[in-house]
């Protein structure tokens, strides 16, 4: 068959397209590279030719037996693209300085330092999930991870790096932004945070005048409270006025400002809907598909009881008048009974008002009960529903009657056991 003579400029094209999808190794590249430029002399390719051997026996037994082909042949692959991995990357794709490389070091070298790299890819953290976080370093739990690495390109390990990178920085600015608020490394553990919903409540925790400490929900769900009073109004305008109180901490480390402005730019974009009134708070942020676990709050259970208490207490306060006696009890639980308002009092009128009431709407002895456990203090409680269950079940009948003489009765009974006033004039609640 003829030879076919390409002119030089075609010859060129040419040359340019095979180097172009040129996917032979690295190694293999910068190895017939260095031979043909005379950097790689004869004997050092002499010395290659009986280290080769040696690696592929030792990288078989390392991810598993030396005795069978197949591993064997495996193993070839593996270090070469070890080789590979570590002068691309080292050498930036440089040819001449990963001849210069294969020439100087052995193939062992080379190809422990692409698996050094890898190993410490592994080893860095891969969420940002403090839960999930593990203990950093290489083990030996690792390897069949690392066999599944050791054969992947460096555009691959480059992007997982970058990854791992960013998580890792997310990670150390939670960790710093929460000892800020006197939260350590082990209770973000222990919480299983994640690192940019600690990021992104420290930088709310930030604005106002709140205490500067990690939230339970309480103090989170008053720092929303007061941020959603300090923009007055539930719009984007109000919310982009009240993001200019949310500034990333003045001491922050310069390695972690990038990545913590990144986060607070989530939160800007929050704002509207954390600043909008008409969304209430508990529902936002434990029952909204986009709003679960973006944000966090230390989950104290005492603290939590505490607040419920003292938010029952002063319900129940408000709506006793601070009297605590029987009769002002039965009379505010019969008023809720019958759909009226909460007072510990009744004027004349309005106890006859409540009788006709109650006589043609009936009552709903639930009513009380659901008000007793909700609001009364949980010592009392067992007291207040046998206080109440005594009362209904002799008062309901009399005052649901409709016989002669039953609105006196009805009236007689009101005064013996609940607050009547003897005259109209009485300001008593």
């Amino acid at each position: 068959m003829p030879s076919i003579t390409m002119p030089p400029n075609q010859a060129e094209s040419a040359t340019q397209s095979v180097a172009l999808f040129d996917h032979r190794p690295f190694f293999e590249k910068a190895l017939q590279h260095g031979v043909r430029h005379g950097i790689i002399p004869a004997e050092r390719l002499d010395t290659m030719r009986q280290e080769a051997p040696k690696g592929i026996v030792q990288i078989a037994r390392y991810f598993g037996t030396e005795f069978l082909r197949p591993e064997l042949e495996l193993a070839r692959d593996r270090m070469v693209n070890l080789i590979s991995l570590y002068l691309e990357d080292s050498c930036d794709a440089d040819l001449d300085r990963a001849a210069q490389s294969l020439r100087d070091h052995s193939l062992l070298s080379r190809s422990k330092g692409g698996a050094d790299m890898l190993k410490a890819l592994i080893g860095m953290p891969r969420s940002s999930h403090f839960g999930m976080q593990e203990a950093p370093g290489f083990r030996d739990e690792h390897i069949p991870l690392l066999a599944k690495w050791s054969l992947r390109t460096l555009d691959e390990y480059r992007a997982e790096r970058a990854q791992r990178l960013h998580v890792g920085q997310v990670v150390d600015a939670a960790r710093w932004m929460a000892a800020s608020l006197g939260m350590d490394a082990d209770a973000l553990a222990d919480a299983g945070a994640d690192a940019e919903a600690v990021i992104r409540t420290a930088l709310l925790m930030g604005a106002g005048r709140q205490p500067r400490t990690m939230p339970d929900w309480p103090a989170f769900e008053r720092q929303v409270a007061a941020l959603r009073k300090s923009s007055g109004r539930a719009s984007a305008r109000a919310a982009a006025d009240a993001a200019v109180a949310i500034p990333v901490p003045a001491k922050l480390p310069a390695s972690l400002r990038e990545v913590v402005e990144s986060v607070r730019q989530s939160v800007l974009h929050d704002l509207p809907r954390i600043c909008d009134p008409a969304l209430p708070i508990r529902r936002l942020f434990t029952q909204t598909p986009a709003f679960i676990g973006r944000y966090f709050w230390d989950e104290d259970a005492l603290a939590q009881v505490e607040e419920f208490e003292r938010q029952n207490s002063a319900a129940w306060d408000k709506a006793t008048g601070g009297h605590q006696d029987d009769s002002s009890l039965l009379t505010l639980l019969l008023r809720i009974a019958a759909g009226s308002s909460h007072a510990t009092l009744l004027t004349p009128a309005a106890a006859a008002s409540l009788v006709r009431k109650v006589r043609k709407s009936g009552l709903d002895p639930e009513l009380p009960r659901q008000f007793i456990r909700q609001h009364a203090p949980v010592a009392l409680q067992d007291d207040y529903l046998h206080l109440w269950d005594v009362f209904a079940r002799e008062a309901e009948p009399l005052l649901r009657s409709d016989k002669p003489y039953a609105q006196q009765d009805a009236m007689a009974l009101l005064r013996r056991e609940c607050n009547v006033a003897a005259t109209t004039t009485a300001t008593r609640r």
